[in-house]
């Protein structure tokens, strides 16, 4: 996991101490500044409102602004607060310190988790922002009794003053590990709020607003009149004791029937299909709760001696432990191979047969989604929600020549390649690149969101007008994955040769608004996919590579990038379908390079290796 994450984990301990350490401070604040506890409670309700209120127009405010600058400037406001708090005489000035700070909080908390979650990469996205939210849990379990305990040895004054060092320290660290190219995605604010009509948001919200209204009427149900209504009547109920009875064991089965049920029918799991995966993890639930669960807990040996349950419960989690160790120590050592062994395409003149074996491979199979091109890591990929991309500059800024990539993520998979040949001709390099959004003019369904993607329409139409300000010295390289799904002209959903020809008629509208503007336009053949994901299959046997091979699919409807080139005179095809699948066979590894990084992305590595490729055919093309 890289170490902004952590960082950034530490920023919100700060925050999550702050925000919940002052309940223990009341007393003493009330004290110090004559007023009484209820007066002071109010100090709570000021930071929530300042969070609820604040926190989007600050998200406005600084949508603009790089991400590393917003973080710094809400540490520094965060540390300004404290330090306002610290000096305050009259609640009504620690009331607006703590309004100050719940805005720095709010406007940290955002940025910290996208700035995680890309920094992770798409498959670690989900334990980075996790980890930053365990900042928080920690602040609960360790920052608050720590502030309140300070409290009473410094005064209330003194836990405040700390965390204004804190931040200002916190603030230096920032500065020192996230990079100053590190923008935001500036959106409009029209963008913004479009994503409130997501149904999505509002199921989440909605789950969150009744976990947290169920707590507070358990709290309160036997209210005034002690009658059981309201929560204490619905809990009280058998089913719902049923329910509460089993809920830590079906929590537990759940999660490997929907891991299993991910691995069989696909990721993407239907809603229906995921409802049925923890139903049927009811079935052992029941079994273990009443096989297992229940004949331990009620057994009258431990309940008679204490002792003898706490010394079954500490062999129980060491034997765990040691067969986490045990599988840990079995699995197969994966070695990566030193560049100076990479030959990866080059390899092929002597490679007459797909590889079969190898010692080290690069990038480690365990370690191959994380390879992508250095542009990825620094924002150049826009994200689903983004409508603009950043600078994106690379090479010689003065180069006589520019080429600008253009396209999604089977676009940005060339990055390596491209940015090689750059290098060693003194061009320049401008990346244009969204998550599935491919280049042509078409309106398109998300893959991921499952819905109409107009933030890829508005992405699109920005990037054509930025290409456009291009002449003839500049060439746009295009390419996409050729696996979307287009909306017709009433708005329906097109599939097969009607959503091929719509995708071809697309990508031809393109090419011709480029070449109109000036640029010359050259397509790169999109790769073939696997049926499977090809790092995990190299990694079970590194003596049997060729298993993990797979045959080259022709599919009419997937090749209308390469009809749409060829129906442009103008338009230059590139195609490394030779070099991946060699005599129709996909290869897993070539040159002891991993090939794929998952299903349908190559690698960086084995990318970088078809420059000289690239090279050979922009020189026979004219395009040099």
């Amino acid at each position: 996991m890289p170490q902004v994450v952590y960082v950034l984990a530490a920023g919100t301990f700060l925050m999550g101490t702050t925000e919940f350490m002052i309940a223990g401070l009341l007393p003493d604040i009330a004290q110090g500044l004559d007023v009484s506890v209820a007066e002071a409670g109010l100090l709570i309700t000021a930071f929530a409102l300042g969070m609820i209120v604040g926190s989007p127009l600050m998200a406005v405010a600084t949508r603009r602004l790089p991400r590393r600058t917003t973080l710094v400037l809400a540490l520094l406001v965060f540390a300004a607060g404290h330090i306002v708090a610290a000096l305050s005489t009259s609640l009504g000035l620690l009331l607006g310190a703590r309004v100050l700070t719940a805005l720095a909080t709010g406007a940290f908390w955002a940025v910290a988790s996208v700035i995680a979650s890309d920094a992770a990469g798409p498959d670690a996205r989900s334990r980075a922002i996790g980890i930053v939210i365990g900042g928080l849990t920690l602040a609960n379990v360790i920052g608050v009794p720590i502030g309140s305990w300070a409290g009473q040895l410094a005064g209330w004054r003194g836990p405040f003053w700390a965390l204004a060092v804190l931040a200002l320290a916190g603030a230096a660290v920032i500065g020192r590990f996230i990079p100053a190219e590190w923008a935001a995605e500036p959106t409009a604010v029209r963008s913004e709020l479009r994503e409130v009509r997501d149904p999505h948001l509002w199921l989440t919200l909605g789950a969150a607003a009744l976990i947290l209204s169920g707590t507070a009427l358990a709290a309160t149900a036997r209210g005034v009149t002690g009658m059981r209504l309201g929560a204490g009547w619905v809990l009280a109920l058998p089913p719902v004791r049923y329910v509460g009875r089993i809920s830590y064991s079906w929590y537990l089965w759940h999660w490997p029937a929907i891991v299993f049920a991910a691995a069989i029918w696909g990721p993407r799991l239907s809603v229906a299909a995921g409802l049925a995966a923890v139903a049927a993890s009811w079935i052992p639930t029941q079994l273990t709760h009443m096989l297992i669960e229940d004949p331990v807990r009620r057994a009258p040996a431990l309940a008679r001696l204490p002792n003898r349950a706490i010394a079954l419960g500490l062999a129980c989690t060491a034997v765990a432990v040691g067969v986490g160790i045990g599988l840990s120590a079995v699995q197969p050592t994966l070695h990566t191979a030193p560049l100076s062994e990479v030959r990866g395409a080059a390899a092929l003149v002597d490679e007459a047969t797909p590889q079969e074996t190898a010692t080290a491979l690069r990038p480690n199979p365990l370690k191959a989604r994380a390879d992508r091109g250095s542009s990825y890591y620094e924002g150049c990929m826009v994200g689903i929600p983004g409508t603009n991309s950043n600078r994106c500059l690379y090479g010689d800024p003065q180069g006589d020549k520019t080429l600008i990539l253009f396209g999604d993520s089977h676009a940005m998979q060339y990055f390596p390649t491209v940015e090689e040949m750059v290098q060693r001709r003194g061009w320049r390099l401008i990346v244009l690149t969204k998550a599935e959004c491919p280049p042509e003019e078409l309106e398109v369904k998300s893959m991921v969101e499952d819905r109409e993607y107009s933030q890829c329409d508005e992405w699109r139409q920005g990037a054509l007008e930025r290409i456009e300000t291009g002449d003839e010295h500049t060439t746009v390289i295009m390419s996409g994955d050729t696996e979307y799904t287009p909306y017709g002209p009433g708005g329906e959903e097109l599939s097969g040769d009607a959503a091929a020809e719509a995708m071809e008629a697309g990508y031809l509208r393109t090419l011709k608004r480029i070449q109109a503007a000036g640029p010359r336009t050259v397509v790169i053949r999109d790769n073939p996919s696997s049926t499977s994901d090809v790092p995990s299959c190299v990694s079970e046997d590194l003596q049997h590579l060729d298993r993990c091979s797979f045959p080259r699919r022709r599919e009419w409807d997937r090749e209308y990038d390469v009809r749409a080139a060829e129906a442009s005179p103008e338009t230059h095809l590139v195609s490394f379908i030779a070099d991946i699948c060699p005599g129709e066979i996909c290869r897993a590894v070539i040159g002891n390079a991993l090939t794929y990084r998952d299903k349908d992305h190559l690698t960086a590595t084995f990318a970088r290796t078809l420059e000289p490729i690239l090279e050979s055919d922009f020189r026979e093309a004219g395009l040099m």
